[in-house]
């Protein structure tokens, strides 16, 4: 994987993360007003988790303690799936591209996952 992270910017999937919680900020601002306290918000509540939350897995120091941070992350993207469904059928705005977004910070999260269920420490 090359050199090792010094911060958690550093990682490939937080960068990928980031991108997509601010994809979804532009695409929620384009939202209709009635939905800043319902959809608008959980959405951005939970894509700023998923970099949040591998930001907080990157600091600890065990590996079951940064497991448990990158699964809260999973989750958290997952429902970000949903509210992509949810803003297609809505009709809210066209979702193809941040969904590419989504699923490429899904893939490089379980690879990354599994780099630590895989390592000797």
């Amino acid at each position: 994987m090359g050199e090792a992270a010094k911060t958690f910017q550093d990682l490939v999937v937080w960068q990928k993360a980031h991108r997509f919680v601010l994809a979804v900020y532009r695409l929620s601002q384009a939202f209709p007003k009635s939905e800043l306290y319902g959809l608008s918000s959980q959405f951005r509540r939970a894509a700023v988790s998923i970099a949040a939350n591998i930001a907080e897995g990157f600091r600890k120091r065990g590996r079951a303690d940064k497991l448990r941070f990158y699964n809260i992350a999973q989750g958290s993207l997952e429902e970000c799936r949903y509210y992509l469904i949810l803003t297609k059928d809505l009709e809210y705005g066209d979702v193809t591209e941040i969904n590419l977004l989504l699923t490429e910070v899904s893939k490089l999260l379980e690879a990354y996952i599994q780099s630590i269920l895989n390592s000797d420490s």
